[in-house]
């Protein structure tokens, strides 16, 4: 399929097949298209953690409304960022640019103090909205990936995050569970799959200026 015609295949899976799962190698593109999401300046103030252990999911099912797809998903992902983030992050960015890239200091360092000082005027309220806008572009490039894979999801929001950072132990990576995705294969009697895709038409979305 092209990715007009995955797009289109897409839905938010209300029913998993339980019996069918991600393979490693689809998992391995998942991974790979989150850690290459586009973020503010690059910073990549994410983190992704994946869950494929029943009792942990079954457990956060009370966590997230009840939605079942929590449990029923072959992989739950969840996407996390920092609880408090500093100008060291900014720091290792710049390490890994001189590491990757060997640009010199005296080009990189003009930025660099700009980012730091960006960051130093912002709260740290200020500082989560910011990254919290980060994971939403991580969740829309993972929907992406996954219909171009033919691999089934269900983007959500409706969780409460401090009991899956409770779960999940994330206060102790200094991460708050953000959104949540679980991924796999629809069911065959999920009464959403056959439906047609409800949306406006063009004229009504899209604006050009000529």
């Amino acid at each position: 399929m092209n990715i007009i015609e995955s797009l289109k295949w897409r839905y938010a899976v209300k029913k998993f097949n339980t019996d069918k799962h991600v393979s490693e190698k689809q998992l391995q593109t998942l991974k790979e298209a989150f850690n290459l999401t586009a973020t503010s300046y690059g910073l990549q103030p994410l983190k992704l953690i994946i869950v494929s252990n029943k009792s942990i999911q079954k457990e956060l099912v009370a966590h997230s409304w009840n939605q079942p797809q929590v449990l029923e998903a072959s992989h739950l992902l969840v996407i996390c960022v920092p609880k408090e983030y500093t100008i060291n992050e900014v720091e290792k960015y710049f390490e890994l640019v001189k590491q990757i890239r060997n640009t010199p200091d005296t080009i990189l360092e003009p930025f660099k103090k700009f980012l730091k000082t960006d960051i130093s005027s912002k709260s740290q309220e200020e500082l989560f909205l910011w990254n919290k806008n980060q994971a939403y572009l991580a969740l829309g490039n993972l929907l992406t990936v996954c219909a171009s894979e033919k691999i089934d999801s269900c983007p959500m929001e409706g969780f409460i995050p401090e009991k899956y950072d409770e779960v999940l132990e994330l206060n102790k990576l200094n991460l708050t569970a953000t959104l949540v995705l679980p991924i796999g294969f629809r069911a065959d009697d999920d009464y959403m799959k056959d439906l047609a895709k409800v949306r406006k038409p063009l004229t009504e979305t899209i604006v050009e200026i000529s």
